[in-house]
């Protein structure tokens, strides 16, 4: 493969990629993305250009092509390695030539050579990828348009890494980009983080709309969209006809299906959050985690959101829990060299720390501190949830993921990918394989909310056995495509994929029942569908499937004692089949009708892309390009973490009232009272002393007001101290305080509003 080693400069050089037009079509929760990106050589030599680019890591490219002039020409999947010397023949002997490959090393990057471009010539490029649409906290479903791919950290020992970017601080190449929802549900609305057009709605139901991102759009930030139907948790079936030429039997020429459902656990159980386990929360504190987490004016740096995050997670423990926490950068450290019971005095240690934690530990390596969070004896009746803080710059993302799942039966792990450019094939490959839940932060998007919102799932009742049973006529029978699910969450969706084989002549409709226990309950989820296909789906939903099953084989393919060789050839043959990306296997395309030849020497340009740039201290920085040519550049022992100039002369902001508010109260659930609580009040210590009836303690007429002053004011932000009001309202109650009633009057008239007794819970 060629040795691209020029890089676009920051100077007058002209860069090929001019343009992005990107199409998305959404299906209920099912998208299509087309993006077509124009070249030009406007240099006097022939060009190949490299550009290499995220994309969603649960993405299945399906579709490469590339037209120059009025002739188009279409890739094939193929095997990597033929596909690269097929590319390498072509360009050496002066054909055009494209070649498209995802990262061995990470799936949510790839690299796209567009070979032999003659002087003056224009090429356009089309990918097409389809990709499920993940589910919100407040049932958005979300879809994310990458554009920032930030530096993965490699230690100097390695020998392997994701490619080498270029980077610019002025993308010089813009995006535009046209969506279209169709849906059997009624859509409410649809919002993003850049600027929209209007929606426009094409029918009365509302079930047809269009939208544009507003003209003008530089592409140095992820696009994200959010988009909200009436009713987001309906279950559903859709059924596919396969491939007809596609052999009968196979996953593309038999029909496929995707379930989609909505687990609704029963009230009584959800009333009553577990109060064990061990909870560990494991914080990147790397270099790059002291940059902004947006580029507004009141934006916090990463790492100071993540203090404000571990203060309110402190705060929300149940008393007689255990939990550490642990920072990881080129090393790592934790608080204690064990989980510790969660005490007041345990509280208050690890408060003191997480003061002063900063980004001053280098590097992105978080595979040690895992091994040694793993290598911990688990305690018993105390299931470990595992919380994983990290803007995603990490070079093995497959060994983590690999380590995570080995680990699956002992803990559950929550993911939570900070600031623009986070890897999402780390972030949703962890907890996907630790059975748990994922999170992106970005934009002006708060950290605490989302953070919250995990750890109701971590404080959820486990869901144990779990089976799939499938009823079908007669002569039908459906096979399993999708992993087995081994975790379910109130409210989350779960996907299933399936494959139809035989054919029934009298009856046309099947179910699937999902059965489980929970807290020694057992539930049932079932779900009615037909098999009859349904219209204009083309081969969607087979591509998801065969996607799923390609993941699967990979990580199946680097298990211990696996067939390798064998695994890798059925990676490669579904591949080609299905027509989607892999590990093992490019899209390759060659103009074999252009005639002439294309002579002269040939010029690389790298296309930058938007990323944080940043200079690591300690140990050095390997760079790899996929031709596995090794680049070294070392870091001086005094390099700084290039952000932007003004942040370091911002003020620290104001502490945020619910901040201060959770920060004084005790491990037990109860505040003390005192003129720093009073002062949260906007009170003196004396104007809240003179309010309290004389019987009435004083913790607990501080607790109370505490209480009244968040349901009051607060409610905004209640899915952040939710877990702090209900340890304080069980604190309430267990003192089983006399006129309670007048307490809760009293605290009314103090803070000017009307709250009840059974708001508040006690």
């Amino acid at each position: 493969m060629v040795n691209c080693c020029g890089l676009v400069s920051e100077k007058n050089e002209p860069v090929p990629l001019k343009s992005i037009s990107v199409e998305l079509q959404v299906r209920d929760h099912v998208a299509s993305v087309s993006s077509c990106l124009q070249y030009v050589n406007e240099e006097e030599r022939p060009l190949e250009a490299v550009f290499v680019f995220p994309l969603p890591a649960d993405a299945a490219v399906c579709h490469f092509s590339a037209r120059i002039g009025e002739q188009e020409i279409v890739a094939e999947v193929q095997d990597k390695q033929s596909a690269r010397d097929q590319y390498d023949d072509a360009v050496s002997s002066g054909q055009q030539a494209f070649l498209l490959e995802e990262s061995e090393e990470s799936s949510d990057v790839f690299k796209l050579s567009v070979g032999c471009l003659s002087p003056g010539q224009k090429a356009s490029i089309t990918i097409v990828y389809i990709i499920e649409l993940s589910v919100q906290a407040d049932d958005a479903l979300r879809f994310c348009l990458p554009a920032v791919l930030n530096p993965r950290y490699t230690p100097a020992v390695s020998a392997a890494g994701v490619p080498e970017v270029s980077s610019a601080s002025v993308i010089p190449y813009t995006l535009s980009l046209s969506v279209e929802v169709r849906s059997s549900d009624r859509i409410s609305k649809l919002e993003s983080s850049c600027p929209l057009d209007p929606l426009e709605f094409l029918d009365a139901q509302h079930t047809h709309a269009t939208v544009n991102l507003t003209a003008g759009h530089r592409f140095d930030k992820d696009v994200e969209l959010f988009l909200y139907y009436e009713n987001s948790h309906q279950p559903s079936a859709v059924v596919e006809a396969g491939a007809s030429a596609a052999p009968s039997g196979s996953l593309m020429g038999d029909p496929a299906l995707m379930i989609s459902l909505y687990p609704e656990f029963p009230a009584d159980v959800m009333s009553s959050l577990a109060s064990r386990g061990e909870f560990i929360f494991v914080v990147d504190r790397s270099g790059s985690m002291d940059c902004q987490m947006h580029h507004g004016n009141d934006a916090q740096m990463r790492i100071e959101s993540a203090r404000d995050t571990l203060l309110l997670l402190l705060k929300s423990l149940p008393m007689g829990c255990y939990f550490n926490i642990y920072g990881f950068g080129s090393h790592f450290e934790s608080f204690f060299p064990q989980s510790v019971v969660y005490s007041e005095d345990t509280m208050e240690e690890a408060l003191k720390r997480v003061k002063s934690m900063s980004a001053d530990m280098g590097g992105t390596e978080i595979l040690q501190p895992l091994k040694h969070i793993y290598s911990q004896p688990c305690y018993p009746d105390h299931p470990r949830q595992l919380f994983i803080f990290t803007d995603g710059e990490v070079w093995n993302t497959k060994e983590v993921l690999d380590l995570v799942k080995s680990h699956v039966y002992s803990h559950r792990c929550f993911s939570f990918g900070i600031g623009e450019g986070a890897s999402t094939a780390l972030i949703t490959g962890m907890a996907r394989e630790g059975s748990g839940h994922a999170q992106f932060i970005t934009g002006t998007d708060r950290m605490q909310p989302k953070v919250m919102q995990s750890l109701r799932f971590a404080l959820q009742p486990a869901v144990d056995n779990i089976s799939v049973d499938w009823t079908v006529p007669e002569g039908v029978t459906v096979d399993m495509l999708s992993p087995s699910i081994n975790t379910l969450f109130q409210g989350q969706r779960a996907l299933i994929y399936a494959q139809i084989k035989g054919q029934s002549s009298g009856k046309k409709e099947g179910a699937v029942t999902v059965k489980y226990k929970l807290k020694d309950q057992p539930v049932t989820n079932q779900l009615q569908f037909t098999l009859q296909p349904t219209e204009d789906t083309g081969l969607t939903i087979h591509r998801l499937a065969a996607r799923s099953v390609i993941r699967s084989l990979e990580l199946e393919e680097r298990a211990e004692g696996a067939d390798a060789e064998n695994v890798r050839k059925r990676i490669v043959e579904l591949s080609v089949q299905a027509g989607v990306s892999s590990a093992h296997t490019a899209f390759i395309g060659i103009n074999k009708d252009h005639n002439q030849t294309v002579k002269g020497p040939l010029l690389q340009r790298r296309v930058p892309v938007a990323r944080m740039v940043v200079q690591r201290a300690r140990p050095m920085a390997l760079q790899m390009d996929f031709d596995s040519t090794m680049h070294y550049s070392m870091a001086s022992s005094n390099s700084m973490i290039e952000c932007d100039d003004e942040s370091d002369q911002k003020a620290e902001p104001l502490k945020d009232p619910v901040l201060q508010l959770v920060s004084l109260q005790k491990a037990t659930g109860c505040w003390e009272l005192n003129a720093s609580l009073a002062a949260v009040f906007g009170k003196t210590e004396d104007e809240v002393n003179n309010q309290k009836t004389a019987q009435v303690d004083g913790s607990v007429w501080a607790t109370v007001l505490a209480l009244i002053w968040l349901y009051a004011f607060k409610s905004d932000q209640q899915v952040e101290w939710q877990f702090v009001a209900m340890k304080a309202a069980s604190w309430v109650r267990s003192q089983k305080p006399d006129s309670l009633s007048q307490c809760v009057c009293d605290g009314n008239a103090l803070l000017g509003c009307q709250v009840t007794e059974d708001m508040l819970g006690i």
